[in-house]
């Protein structure tokens, strides 16, 4: 049980995460690096179903389902009953989302545009990603003594974020559609839905149903990650059965551990494992990609976030949460420059390989550690100066008695 509260922790759950890629960088760039190379390139499954992959792509396809699956758990219950249910607070950190994904996408475009590289426009998305929890990790440790509402605001643009970013790997990066296996995804889902509404659900059950559903999500062609959050959404939002919990909260508690210890770091550890021994390190760096990839996270991001916010704030009747000023967004926009983990699986979905993929690996991991050290300072910045009765002008006294970090007493730290 404490094994579990640690793991889930977000402070620890970024640590285990940024270890996997420290140790998959130091390998691939060690004198053992091709032992890295193929033991990512390493095939296994079986060919009868269309599933003899690399362990990379297992990583990619299979174990990030499950990372996707809790984002659908958890956007399900936002929707329903959490941040996301009220569309009043929703609207200042949704259309935040928007701004946040748009403008890194104009810049890289615009970006690998003027320096003439044009097949590199197929990369547009990467920058417009978020790590949910490198982003809360980051302030947790940071952002101690910030109002929790600032907490609240990230996660509900960071999910709105992952959901878009769903969406943009469903539509943009799928080639071919094969109508029967999407039918047959369809009626997985409805005896899922069956199943986990059900009094006797159980996850001998659910799990057979649930990887049956990925398989023909799988042979759809639209990526194998997309019907992990479809599952996420089928899990109901209230108390059931006279259970005291919703099941979304249930499910996201016993599947978020698997997600956090071991699917995005096995995930982060075959894909950050990127070669720069030998290879023209200036030439890299200098590449339209990584321009682009860099200006998106670190620049567009807090500009989408911050100019949206600025803009619905001053010409519209919606305002941010009480104790949240628009100041305290230039850390929030920063953190959400950290793209890690969705960057990296639409760095895949962009380029099939090669020095383009390269590229924009090390771009990721550059700009994820520039922003996340921006946001640090920005957030400590934040945290050291006076706040105001009413941070978020509108007009009435902010009545704050709840902060990031704060002890069980509910003390600021």
């Amino acid at each position: 049980m404490r094994l579990r509260t640690w793991i889930t922790g977000e402070a620890a759950s970024g640590a285990i995460l940024l270890a996997a890629a420290m140790v998959a960088l130091a390998w691939a760039n060690s004198p053992w690096r091709e032992g890295y190379a193929d033991l990512v390139a390493m095939r296994v499954g079986p060919s009868a179903l269309h599933l003899d992959l690399s362990l990379g792509t297992w990583a990619a396809d299979g174990l990030l389902a499950v990372f996707f699956f809790v984002v659908g758990v958890e956007l399900k219950h936002e929707f329903r009953a959490g941040g996301l249910s009220n569309p009043r607070e929703a609207a200042v950190p949704m259309l935040a989302a928007i701004g946040g994904m748009a403008v890194p996408a104009v810049l890289y475009v615009l970006v690998v545009s003027l320096m003439g590289e044009p097949a590199a426009l197929t990369g547009w998305a990467i920058p417009t990603a978020t790590d949910i929890a490198f982003a809360l990790a980051v302030l947790a440790v940071f952002g101690r003594g910030l109002p929790l509402a600032l907490r609240t605001f990230l996660l509900t643009l960071a999910v709105v974020d992952d959901l878009l970013a769903i969406v943009v790997i469903a539509v943009f990066y799928t080639d071919t559609v094969r109508l029967a296996p999407l039918v047959a995804v369809a009626a997985c889902l409805v005896v899922f839905r069956l199943l986990v509404t059900s009094r006797f659900a159980r996850w001998w059950f659910l799990l057979p149903v649930a990887l049956v559903a990925w398989w023909f999500m799988h042979e759809s062609g639209v990526h194998a990650t997309v019907a992990g959050v479809l599952l996420g959404f089928c899990v109901p939002a209230t108390a059931i059965h006279g259970e005291k919990l919703p099941r979304t909260v249930a499910y996201e508690h016993r599947v978020r551990p698997i997600s956090a210890g071991l699917a995005l770091p096995v995930f982060a550890f075959f894909s950050a494992g990127v070669t720069v021994v030998g290879a023209d390190v200036g030439g890299i760096l200098s590449s339209p990609i990584v321009i682009g990839i860099l200006v998106g996270l670190v620049a567009g991001k807090v500009i989408g976030v911050l100019g949206v916010t600025a803009l619905i704030t001053r010409f519209t009747r919606f305002r941010l949460p009480q104790g949240i000023g628009v100041r305290d967004l230039v850390g929030v926009g920063l953190l959400t420059g950290i793209g890690f983990t969705v960057a990296l699986l639409v760095a895949e979905l962009s380029f099939p390989g090669g020095e383009d993929l390269a590229a924009a690996k090390v771009a990721i991991l550059l700009a994820s550690l520039v922003a996340a050290a921006l946001a640090a300072v920005s957030l400590r910045w934040d945290v050291r100066r006076a706040r105001s009765n009413d941070m978020n002008r509108d007009g009435i006294a902010d009545d704050i008695n709840t902060f990031i970090g704060a002890d069980e007493k509910g003390e600021r730290p």
